[in-house]
């Protein structure tokens, strides 16, 4: 299917590797031109050389920023003018108890995770506005509907960035610009690899055992019974992306694998 994105110019944050690296190639297969964003120019030209090694003739451009620091976001904006698609998908996440957050862990969660897109929302929305067109995506979580107990920070920004889009689509009425979230739930990116890496050594298991006794034991309500792959998650971010989902907008889209039940 041709999703029509021949063309359109994309940013997408924290792209360098997992969900954002896959939603960088996704876009590129369907003809976009993509900024690859990351924290180094180094981890900027890796993830460009590999999605050059399936697509050698990708446009692909290097949007260096840090966005725990409002500088570099500003930096880029300044660097990146115009954009047709925006994908806030930078984010962190650390597991803490609730006790042992620190208000410097909340500012800086909140930083990275929710003023991030905020921040180029407000650069780059008003042009959509203006020539009637555009696509913002914030990719959130099933934690932001089903908060964890040993992240409550990250479930809280999840749940903003929720809010957040749905209360800029409000003000698209009328436009043929859309904002949209979406919903990952547990998802086998290169964040989720290494946390598991760590837990299994703990454990004196395989990241296999271990990744699988996570979903039966903290994901029981997950239909596919197993972590999503990043490619999943960025062909619905894709579509989303594209001229073909004109009439999804304000919509929290869920790639969770039925881990949170529908309610009528």
């Amino acid at each position: 299917m041709d999703l029509q994105l021949k063309g359109k110019v994309a940013l997408v944050t924290g792209s360098t590797a997992g969900i954002g690296l896959a939603i960088a190639t996704s876009l590129a297969k369907e003809g976009a031109a993509v900024y690859v964003n990351g924290r180094t120019e180094q981890r900027i030209e890796n993830a460009i050389a590999s999605i050059k090694r399936e697509l050698p003739e990708a446009k692909l451009y290097s949007a260096i920023a840090d966005f725990s620091n409002k500088w570099d976001v500003e930096a880029l904006i300044d660097n990146v003018t115009d954009v047709d698609i925006l994908v806030n998908n930078v984010g962190i996440f650390a597991p803490l108890e609730y006790d042992q957050i620190t208000d410097e862990d909340w500012y800086h969660m909140w930083d990275v995770n929710v003023m991030s897109g905020i921040r180029l929302s407000r650069a780059y929305m008003p042009k959509m506005i203006k020539k009637n067109w555009g696509r913002i995506v914030f990719i959130s979580s099933e934690s932001g509907v089903q908060i964890p107990e040993d992240m409550i920070h990250y479930g809280v920004s999840k749940t903003a960035q929720i809010a957040v889009s749905r209360g800029l689509a409000q003000a698209t009425r009328g436009t043929n610009v859309t904002v949209n979230s979406v919903l990952p739930g547990s998802t086998w990116s290169e964040g989720a690899e290494n946390y598991f890496k760590e837990l299994a050594a703990v454990q004196g298991k395989s990241i296999e055992a271990v990744s699988k006794g996570f979903v039966k034991e903290m994901r029981p309500s997950c239909l596919i019974e197993r972590f999503a792959s990043t490619d999943e998650v960025a062909h619905m971010v894709t579509y989303l992306c594209s001229p073909l989902a004109s009439a999804t907008n304000g919509a929290a889209v869920r790639v969770d694998g039925g881990t949170v039940p529908t309610i009528i």
